[in-house]
């Protein structure tokens, strides 16, 4: 499912340690479809803490009200290829055999750290393992569903895809949920209010 994922270097992790003293890197997963970003936005708006999204960079084309820079860098596949050959990313991976490719710049995520900033990526399980690997002291939240008929339903409702790439979305979801239990912090996205508070408290006893 997911290809090539790019391996942790450790001149990276040192440098990261370095960094611990001022800015903190925050994982956050969950199925597609779950609220990540609806719960990230309202965290962003509430929190007291210096919290800055890592906007991660993309090959797949951008979706309608997407701003490049914003929700993703969206770049060229060639363009892809030539960071990833250059070892830009802290991870990335391709979605699928010769589907789009997904990456976190490191050079963005280091410069907010440097600054004391509160890092937040948002990325999937499998570069989140890539990351946690290379950084143990990371902080892991996991937003599932409160059921995947749940998610289901928010999926349809979104009306991005068609009727295959959701059965897909929905095979890929019931995959990530098996991964829930290696992260530190767990919350049920069922009442935003509710997950948004969790999320904030969690931040604000660390």
């Amino acid at each position: 499912m997911w290809n090539n994922p790019v391996e942790p270097d450790t001149a990276g992790r040192s440098r990261f340690f370095k960094m611990q003293s001022t800015g903190r890197l925050i994982i956050v997963s969950g199925p597609s479809g779950v609220g990540k970003g609806t719960v990230l936005k309202r965290v962003f708006e509430e929190s007291p803490l210096p919290l800055r999204l890592s906007v991660s960079a993309t090959t797949r084309k951008p979706r309608t009200g997407e701003i490049d820079g914003v929700q993703y860098w969206f770049i060229s596949r060639e363009e892809f290829q030539a960071k990833r050959k250059n070892d830009e990313f802290l991870e990335c991976f391709e979605v699928f055999d010769g589907g789009d490719w997904y990456g976190t710049l490191k050079r963005h995520v280091f410069e907010q750290l440097e600054q004391g900033n509160w890092v937040v990526l948002e990325i999937d399980v499998q570069g989140a393992r890539k990351v946690r690997a290379a950084f143990p002291d990371a902080i892991t939240i996991f937003i599932e569903p409160k059921s995947v008929d749940v998610l289901k339903e928010r999926l349809i409702g979104r009306g991005t895809e068609d009727e295959n790439k959701m059965q897909e979305r929905l095979r890929r979801a019931t995959e990530e949920l098996r991964f829930a239990g290696e992260y530190d912090h767990r919350i049920v996205n069922d009442e935003l209010d509710q997950a948004v508070r969790e999320f904030c408290e969690i931040l604000e006893r660390l």
